[in-house]
Parts: C-alpha cells; sequence; structure tokens
C-alpha cells in the first residue's frame, strides 16, 4: 500500500521558515541551537574525558618493584610489596637545591678499556 506525501505539512513547514515571522525565527533559532550542539558535543565530550583521564592518572599508584599501576590499595596486588607513599620521581627532583647538590663523575679511558677487552 502506497502512502501519499503529507504535501500540506510540507508547504505549512516550508511557509513558517520562509516568512520572517515571529514562529519563523523562533523555529530556526531553536534548530540552529540544536545544530551547534549536536556539533560541539564531541568536543565536549572529548573534554571531559581528558579532564576525567588527569584525574584518574593521579591516584594511580605504580609499583617500585614490579611496576604494576593499581588504584586504591596499599599493597601492590601483584607481587604482594607495599607501596611508597612518596611522591612520584618526577615530583622529588623539584625538592633539590641545584647549589647544595654534587654529581660525583667517574671518568673511564675508553681507548685502555676496548684495547683490555681485545686482549685474552
Amino acid at each position: 500500500m502506497n502512502r501519499n506525501l503529507p504535501w500540506g505539512w510540507i508547504a505549512l513547514g516550508a511557509l513558517v521558515l520562509l516568512l520572517p515571522g515571529p514562529a519563523g525565527r523562533l523555529l530556526l533559532d531553536l534548530l540552529g541551537g540544536l545544530t551547534i550542539t549536536l556539533l560541539l558535543l564531541p568536543l565536549l565530550a572529548g573534554g571531559a574525558a581528558l579532564v576525567g583521564w588527569q584525574l584518574f592518572k593521579r591516584r594511580l599508584k605504580v609499583c617500585s618493584t614490579c611496576g604494576f599501576s593499581s588504584v586504591g590499595s596499599q599493597a601492590c596486588p601483584a607481587c604482594g610489596s607495599p607501596f611508597d607513599d612518596q611522591d612520584p620521581p618526577s615530583e622529588r627532583f623539584d625538592e633539590v637545591d641545584a647549589r647544595s647538590a654534587t654529581i660525583t663523575v667517574n671518568a673511564v679511558d675508553v681507548k685502555s678499556t676496548t684495547a683490555d677487552a681485545s686482549k685474552p
């Protein structure tokens, strides 16, 4: 059974959109707002996901023994060793005063070590 197109409703909708009356403006504003919302929704969802991921990353604890990451436990679920309550290594280096820090470097002569290694 074929169904006829509702030409009356289509003509009424076109008339409302084409005439510069308050109803046509309201409908166009509503459609424009819905279109912008649908276009920006993925960006808003991506921003919310990024903020959520950053908050989740702060709560992760990494085991210094096996490297397993866990949230909310006092001991590592993989190996059983307790988690350190220290900050991550990147934050511990900020506490060192560079003026009082000393780095010890041992110099090794490369030519003499390769010559000694080649002798049987």
